[in-house]
């Protein structure tokens, strides 16, 4: 669905991305691990056009869109979850996830998307005439993952989305991460806490500096050594049980 081909980027004279070579597969998950400053948010800026891409090729579904617009990526289905709980906190929480719909806002099947949503967060439904700024951290992740869902994705990419949430909120954000991926949404998943993003990933990439340094298949990366002792605690790593990527192989086509 995704593929990225020897992408390179900087910010002046700061080079930030070079080579970067990756692939996301139709109805799959795909973490992109690294340590702060490593380059993954830059990657997915990169894909959606907020940063440009100084050389290299990014398609999807078979069409080049590099440096294309972005307002052209989301129409695409490429919507991007960003780091850091970016709401309007003075509007209220409907507002905030109607206007994910904002490509789609004359079409009657809005409310349908807008029910979905609410059947997947219904604390959002409860809580949908307050203000945003007034939700706890853990709602206002599920409130930015609403308003994703809204733009109709076709791939979803998370920006570390366990981010300052308490061990039962990171449970709670990757279990709906996994039903959204069951409702068949492909995903690109940044996120530092490697241990539960490899788990629920069929591969992964680890980037280093601004390059790919280590790719393959989840179950094996969590097994590498180099691996294991920068990401993993130094600890042998065992994957759960077949659950989370048997959920690959048997996600049902999107509603969004």
């Amino acid at each position: 669905m995704l593929k990225v081909g020897d992408l390179h980027a900087s910010y002046g004279a700061v080079q930030a991305l070079e080579h970067i070579a990756l692939e996301v597969g139709a109805k799959q998950i795909v973490a992109l691990l690294g340590a702060n400053g490593a380059g993954k948010t830059t990657t997915l800026n990169c894909i959606s056009s907020i940063v440009p891409a100084t050389k290299g090729c990014i398609t999807f579904d078979g069409e080049d869109i590099t440096n294309i617009p972005v307002d052209r990526i989301v129409a695409r289905g490429i919507i991007q979850v960003p780091e850091g709980r970016e709401i309007f906190p003075s509007l209220t929480v409907e507002d905030n996830v109607l206007l994910g719909a904002w490509l789609y806002r004359r079409e009657q099947r809005t409310s349908a998307d807008l029910r979905r949503v609410y059947e997947l967060f219904p604390q959002l439904a409860q809580r949908k005439r307050q203000q945003a700024g007034t939700l706890s951290g853990g709602e206002q992740q599920m409130l930015m993952i609403g308003r994703a869902l809204m733009a109709r994705p076709k791939l979803l990419m998370f920006d570390e989305p366990s981010l300052g949430l308490s061990p039962v909120l990171v449970d709670q954000v990757f279990e709906i991460i996994q039903r959204i991926h069951a409702l068949g949404i492909s995903i690109l998943l940044v996120e530092q806490n490697a241990r539960i993003a490899l788990n629920v990933s069929a591969f992964g990439y680890i980037l280093e500096n601004g390059e790919i340094t280590l790719h393959g298949e989840a179950r094996m990366l969590a097994k590498n050594p180099q691996v294991q002792e920068a990401y993993l605690g130094g600890k042998d790593f065992r994957m759960k049980s077949e659950q989370g990527i048997a959920m690959q192989n048997s996600a049902e086509e999107t509603p969004w």
